[in-house]
């Protein structure tokens, strides 16, 4: 789950509109480094799968401590709720925060049926519950073995996305896209031409869009497929997280190794 977080990160500078960039060598971190809302809704995942396994309740506790992580403003508005229901999303939250699932469950159903209820409280959209079962179902593969090719295979052919394009065809149109169906496709290809952890999340900040959230995808599974992260990724992404985010990652990662 760092993987994802510290893909958040990494991505978070390269978000807006001025400062989007098309090319792989950038500063990994810097002063405006922060963790976002993708952080924010991982760690709920997190906490929801060691606690009672509602996805909403955690969702709403960290987000609401939290206000200001930028949520879009279909989750904003579902925060605000006095009686939160589904909002019909495809927008690749439901896909952002899913990770922690592919780690947690030891058995590709309860994979898929987790990683749906954790997208359904929000993004109850088909294809937003798509893009969070293909996140949780790759880091569940990818954890236990599967190598680029196999997983390249399997997602395509489960879940209908094209993964034979690659970043240089992409990069030069691509534009900010928030859906599952324009952004999970596009990070999975940045881990299937990634060399290494670091390489994937450049890869998928280079393409100029909602670089938060594709580094955070790409982030994720790249951790599943290559193991722990760089020490120095580590030490410059836990020294801008919170007690309680660090918290929730020691529990979060005890559970995993049991």
């Amino acid at each position: 789950m760092l993987g994802a977080i510290a893909g958040d990160i990494i991505g978070s500078v390269y978000e807006t509109r001025r400062r989007r960039i098309k090319r792989t060598d950038f500063p990994l971190f810097g002063p405006e480094s922060t963790f976002t809302d993708d952080t924010v809704l991982t760690i709920a995942t997190a906490e929801a799968i060691l606690g009672d396994g509602d996805y909403a309740a955690a969702y709403r506790r960290l987000g609401r401590a939290w206000p200001h992580a930028g949520y879009g403003a279909g989750f904003r508005r579902w925060l605000a709720s006095e009686d939160p229901r589904p909002y019909g999303s495809w927008g690749n939250g439901s896909a952002m925060r899913v990770s922690p699932v592919g780690w947690a469950f030891d058995d590709e159903d309860t994979v898929l049926t987790e990683a749906r209820r954790s997208a359904a409280v929000t993004h109850d959209h088909p294809e937003g519950i798509k893009g969070a079962q293909a996140v949780a179902v790759a880091v569940f593969a990818a954890r236990h073995g599967a190598d680029k090719q196999t997983l390249r295979g399997d997602i395509a052919r489960r879940f209908g996305y094209d993964l034979d394009r690659t970043t240089a065809a992409i990069r030069p149109t691509y534009r900010f896209d928030s859906s599952c169906q324009g952004s999970v496709p596009q990070a999975f290809i940045c881990v299937l031409e990634s060399t290494d952890y670091e390489s994937a999340v450049r890869l998928a900040v280079s393409l100029g869009g909602d670089s938060d959230t594709l580094a955070c995808i790409a982030g994720a599974v790249a951790e599943a497929l290559y193991g722990p992260l760089p020490a120095p990724i580590v030490a410059e992404t836990v020294r801008r997280l919170p007690p309680p985010f660090l918290n929730a990652l020691d529990a979060f990662q005890a559970r995993v190794r049991r």
